[in-house]
């Protein structure tokens, strides 16, 4: 099971929590592969703890659906499945949208400069074939309206879903496709900025329905082209 050589000490007191979101951020980014059989023993090694706090982090991220187990026989990476996007993308874009609504007469001209500023950080990072930090761009872009919608249980729920989802992002990443996203975000915040509620709710749900079917022209892209 390869492993980064490099791996930050994890302090005690901090064991159990660090642990948890080294393991999830490798799950997310690929260092840890869908399907890919893990063992407790040589994580423990690799992040230099004990074996309890790495148990008590596979327990959470089974629970996330992030890693299966079979009793006494393996634990695993979950693996990807499109089905699940799917759903994920038809559930976050829904919630996203309430977001919007929540959240668009509240944003102020700082907030638009952010949107600006998030997009442009995303485009450049699609022009260096940048995947993880386009996708920290794209979230970063969302997560405006999300913050600004003042709902703690709807920013909280969206990011737990796009954990999940990031991980088919990451998985299924195309420069052309993504750079779609930054045309539509431009007509999101031009339409914010013009008090154009109406338009600026309609592009975001476009938004989400383009990325759907992008992801999914991906997919089964790569499934006709399998032996």
């Amino acid at each position: 099971m390869p492993l980064p050589s490099q791996v930050r000490k994890v302090k005690r007191e901090l064991a159990r929590e660090q642990v948890y979101k080294q393991l999830r951020d490798w799950i997310i980014d690929g260092t840890l592969r869908p399907g890919e059989v893990i063992k407790d023993v040589e994580l423990a090694e690799a992040l230099e703890v004990s074996r309890t706090p790495v148990r008590e982090a596979l327990r959470r991220l089974e629970d996330e659906g992030l890693i299966e187990t079979a009793s006494h026989k393996w634990t695993r990476v979950a693996r990807l499945d499109p089905e699940q996007a799917d759903e994920l993308y038809g559930i976050v874009q829904r919630l996203e949208v309430y977001a919007l609504e929540l959240a668009q007469f509240k944003l102020t001209e700082a907030d638009f400069l952010t949107l600006e500023a998030a997009n442009a950080r995303l485009a450049q990072a699609i022009e260096r074939h940048d995947a993880k930090a386009a996708l920290a761009a794209d979230n970063a872009f969302h997560q405006v309206w999300i913050e600004r919608s003042g709902n703690r249980e709807l920013a909280q729920l969206l990011a737990d879903l796009k954990v999940k989802l990031r991980r088919f992002e990451l998985a299924h990443f195309d420069s052309k496709d993504a750079m779609e996203s930054v045309k539509e975000h431009q007509v999101i915040v031009e339409s914010l900025r013009t008090g154009k509620s109406r338009k600026a709710l309609e592009a975001l749900e476009g938004n989400w329905e383009g990325a759907t079917d992008r992801f999914s022209r991906r997919v089964l892209g790569k499934l006709a082209k399998s032996p």
